[in-house]
């Protein structure tokens, strides 16, 4: 894959991921009725929005290893019951896919690596 591309698939992922956060903790499946401050997880991961969608290198290498505090909490809730745990399973291949197309972005738009 080419940089352009596994900088679009970062972005779709990063914003599924947003998305579910928020819908998840909000309405879907709160840990309280009526919503959760649990939506706030979603905060760490807006300051990445711009950089991912312009293809930045720098904003690929810090949300790849930020990933990765997602895909540990998916983890973690995936044994919950309900809806709780499908959500779980969701942002555990949304973080797994952030990762590894930040990470192989940041890699192919390696200084060294130019052409």
């Amino acid at each position: 894959m080419n940089a352009r591309t596994l900088s679009r698939v970062s972005s779709v992922a990063l914003l599924a991921l947003i998305a579910l956060c928020v819908v998840w903790e909000g309405w879907l499946a709160p840990l309280r009725p009526g919503g959760s401050w649990m939506m706030l997880k979603a905060l760490p991961l807006l300051p990445a929005v711009f950089g991912v969608l312009r293809g930045r290198r720098y904003t690929s290498q810090w949300l790849s290893m930020l990933s990765l505090l997602y895909f540990t909490e998916g983890v973690l809730r995936a044994s919950d019951p309900g809806l709780i745990g499908v959500f779980a399973l969701v942002e555990v291949f949304l973080a797994v896919v952030l990762f590894t197309s930040a990470m192989l972005h940041a890699r192919a738009t390696a200084p060294s690596r130019a052409q």
